[in-house]
């Protein structure tokens, strides 16, 4: 059953679009939302966000609705708004969602995100493998397993974890969005900056509202000392995030130590606003 997970949820949505959201079954809520997910978009995060507030009044015991919410809530301060207005409403659902069902994947998938994004990467780590350990065919636990392991420098083994994800779910979108965004923050941990703006640059090509590949392609750019091209890439994100500026990345950012200087160091030569 697990190992077939991503195409029963895909198989679901195609098969609820054909009725009206009021007709939809909290199953069906969170098949949908799935998708939309996928999109990569804050229009399709938005929906997705909706169609789990319906799933949880349908059937409020519903613990795949809760994480879902959870990393939605998340994702959230990639589109718009600042971590410190998510996290209470992100780690209540997560916690929720462990409370209802300790053995479902999904629940700690969630908390896994909410610690990352806590910049709690053991934490993080620890609640990806117990994922696994429920769910070994989860493409989604093991990219987001990859993204934890490369704040923690453990860069070849994020990489690994990614492309399984990959090789497990090939068509889930959610999987390829998350694996590519490990993939394009790896490379740029590992100091190959020319190879990390490359894949950024595709990720952005897939998905061009999701900034965060926007944040790594700028400062890989000008770490790799091509400062024009790290000045144009800084122009989608002022325009889509106005507050964007060095004080919001780091208030915001999941990333620490030695990986987290050289992101800043990339980002101020580029220009990005000071902010404050």
């Amino acid at each position: 059953m697990a190992a077939i997970e991503p195409q029963l949820y895909a198989a679901e949505h195609f098969r609820s679009q054909g009725k009206p959201p009021e007709n939809l079954d909290a199953w069906e809520c969170v098949a949908r939302a799935l998708s939309y997910v996928g999109q990569g978009t804050r229009a399709g995060d938005a929906a997705a966000e909706a169609l789990c507030q319906r799933a949880i009044a349908i059937s409020p015991d519903y613990g795949p609705a809760y994480s879902l919410l959870a990393i939605v809530a998340v994702r959230r301060v990639s589109f718009s708004g600042d971590l410190k207005s998510v996290l209470p409403e992100a780690s209540a659902n997560a916690r929720t969602a462990l409370g209802l069902d300790e053995r479902d994947s999904w629940a700690h998938i969630a908390q896994g995100m909410v610690f990352f994004r806590m910049r709690r990467h053991g934490d993080a780590v620890r609640a990806y493998r117990r994922a696994l350990d429920l769910n070994p065919n989860s493409a989604l636990a093991h990219a987001a397993l990859g993204h934890a392991l490369a704040a923690q420098g453990a860069q070849e083994e994020a990489i690994k974890s990614a492309e399984h994800g990959l090789r497990l779910s090939p068509g889930d979108p959610r999987v390829a969005a998350q694996a590519s965004h490990v993939l394009v923050f790896a490379r740029f941990a590992a100091g190959d900056y020319a190879e990390s703006a490359a894949l950024a640059q595709e990720m952005i090509a897939r998905y061009p509202e999701y900034l965060p590949a926007h944040y790594v392609l700028i400062a890989a750019h000008a770490m790799k000392g091509d400062l024009e091209a790290a000045s144009a890439a800084l122009a989608a994100p002022l325009r889509l995030r106005p507050e964007f500026s060095l004080v919001w990345l780091h208030e915001n950012m999941p990333w620490i130590g030695e990986i987290s200087e050289r992101l800043i160091e990339g980002w101020r030569k580029a220009g990005v606003p000071p902010g404050g």
